[in-house]
């Protein structure tokens, strides 16, 4: 008997978040190997760096040092993309890089969502958020999936998957499964990694974020690698999160059904600074 309708969306999803792992792994791999390169340079650079604040290269000594660049915003082609909305991009530099800060999401379906961004973990995530939200980027837009794994999909703009603004950043805080267990019975069972609450970045492809977000309505324990970036936790608004997750979904264009039968719009979307703080920069330490 030919599997049913049902069963070949789930295949295909799972087949679709394999692949999504391994392209996480691949990049993780290839940021590895540039970081290694990275680290090379840096030594030389502090190298040459301190023969020149020694004064080998000049007679005077320059005391002040920029401050380093915290995320590294890759541009995209708008052109190639057109659902893609530039608003410029982020500082680089002067970061908060510390504490929390406060998400809230005005939705349609009730009470505000508020949650607690994890400066300390996510500092180019947290940024990118306050930066969009400063543009009102995610104001009057709508969470067009609700993902079987969980967790409704917001953030882009235009609805398809495929928007954002004109940059994308790595993942910088994926969860960690724990060791395997000495009993095999035990081990069978995954790890929740994305309990209920979560807000999660989601790229596409994997590991290239840019607005797009998940917020997980339920504990997911995901059977392949991790791939969303945890940015924060639900705080407050548990009750519209509620309403939310029992919403219907209808088939979407390609055929899952992903796409909510009530619209889900985000009214506004701001964060404030919490307990926050920027690093001090090399030469203010001075």
């Amino acid at each position: 008997m030919a599997p049913s309708k049902d069963r070949q969306r789930k295949l295909a999803r799972a087949k679709f978040d394999r692949q999504m792992a391994r392209r996480a792994v691949r990049e993780r791999k290839r940021r590895r190997v540039l970081a290694g390169a990275g680290i090379a340079v840096a030594v030389l650079l502090v190298a040459v760096g301190g023969a020149w604040i020694g004064g080998a290269f000049d007679s005077k000594k320059d005391t002040t040092t920029e401050a380093a660049d915290v995320c590294l915003w890759s541009p995209l082609d708008t052109s190639a993309n057109t659902d893609l909305k530039d608003v410029g991009t982020p500082p680089t530099k002067d970061l908060p890089q510390t504490g929390t800060e406060t998400m809230t999401i005005d939705t349609n379906q009730g009470a505000p969502i508020t949650a607690t961004i994890d400066v300390a973990s996510a500092q180019c995530g947290a940024a990118s958020f306050s930066y969009l939200a400063g543009k009102k980027f995610f104001d009057n837009t709508d969470c067009h999936e609700i993902l079987d794994i969980g967790a409704v999909h917001c953030g882009d703009p235009s609805g398809t998957g495929q928007g954002g603004p004109a940059y994308t950043y790595y993942d910088e805080n994926l969860p960690v499964a724990p060791a395997p267990a000495p009993s095999a019975s035990a081990a069978a069972k995954p790890a929740v990694l994305y309990p209920s609450g979560t807000i999660a970045t989601i790229g596409n492809p994997a590991g290239s974020n840019g607005s797009q977000f998940l917020i997980f309505f339920k504990d997911y324990a995901p059977t392949t690698d991790p791939i969303y970036s945890i940015v924060g936790q639900v705080t407050g608004g548990l009750d519209t999160l509620a309403k939310i997750a029992k919403i219907p979904t209808v088939a979407d264009d390609t055929g899952d059904k992903v796409k909510p039968k009530e619209k889900i719009t985000i009214k506004s979307l701001t964060v404030a600074a919490g307990t926050a703080a920027a690093a001090p920069s090399a030469s203010a330490q001075s």
